[in-house]
């Protein structure tokens, strides 16, 4: 789609403005925790783009509150269980051997949009040290929840997602649904099933690039909508709906989303052969 187009399919001028008048119909107020998800498409025409976005988040949350977003870079992972798209057989040691090293500063996102591009780039946000499944946060916690990131734990409870468990973090899903909801992976986590696999990524270790190999837990958010959807009918009283922009907007209670999945899953546990 166009910018052109865009324009023309968004009905009212918006600006960062408009958008912190929307975010307190929201509920999100001075002080509050979030992590966001986002589409910038589905918002519509907005004076500013991604940064009216941004500016809008950090002014109606302040310096007492804390941002949170996904800053995934998958490029650097196993090579051999790339399918999207896969690279040839012959290649894959090719690329463990000259892989960059993750750099918190310099490797790229992946498949998490404009917003979280434009957020990585403000120079008081901090970026955790996984190689792969890195969080990115601003304001009063940054810098806590980021200062630790266990490779072989990248979502679970002593990952910085594990971290804002214990706080009352707020989920924002703007222009995206739950099965783009990163904190559910927790809940994998925290479930009986614990199917792991061979994982790797190219690191600093002592200051040399070396293509380290560890166990991670297997994910898979195709499940995620389902869970979403049946946690609204039990408890619709900590979702609340709306718009940000164009975009349908909804803002969760973490914790509790968290706590329901992890039950959920255990009583929908996959078969051998799912």
């Amino acid at each position: 789609m166009t910018e052109f187009d865009v324009i023309q399919q968004t009905n009212i001028f918006q600006s960062k403005d408009t958008l912190k008048v929307q975010l307190q119909e929201l509920g999100i107020r001075v002080g509050d925790s979030i992590i966001v998800h986002s589409s910038l498409s589905k918002m519509g025409w907005i004076a500013g783009a991604e940064q009216a976005v941004i500016e809008a988040l950090m002014e109606s949350i302040t310096e007492k509150g804390t941002i949170v977003m996904p800053s995934q870079s998958a490029t650097n992972s196993e090579p051999s269980y790339w399918a999207l798209p896969p690279v040839p057989e012959p290649w894959h040691q090719s690329i463990r051997d000259s892989m960059p090293a993750y750099d918190p500063h310099l490797s790229s996102l992946r498949g998490m949009g404009k917003i979280a591009e434009c957020f990585l780039r403000h120079p008081s946000t901090v970026r955790s040290m996984h190689p792969a499944h890195s969080f990115m946060a601003w304001g009063l916690n940054a810098k806590e929840w980021m200062n630790s990131h266990p490779i072989e734990s990248s979502f679970g409870l002593t990952s910085p997602l594990g971290k804002m468990f214990q706080h009352d973090m707020k989920i924002l899903l703007i222009g995206v649904d739950y099965d783009s909801c990163t904190a559910l992976h927790l809940s994998e986590y925290l479930a009986n099933a614990q199917n792991t696999s061979p994982q790797g990524a190219a690191m600093l270790i002592e200051g040399k690039r070396q293509w380290v190999t560890f166990d991670m837990l297997n994910v898979d958010s195709d499940r995620f909508l389902e869970i979403g959807n049946s946690f609204e009918k039990a408890y619709s009283e900590h979702v609340h709906y709306g718009t940000l922009g164009q975009a349908i907007t909804k803002v969760i209670a973490m914790k509790p989303l968290i706590e329901y999945g992890t039950i959920w899953l255990n009583d929908h546990a996959k078969t051998p052969e799912e």
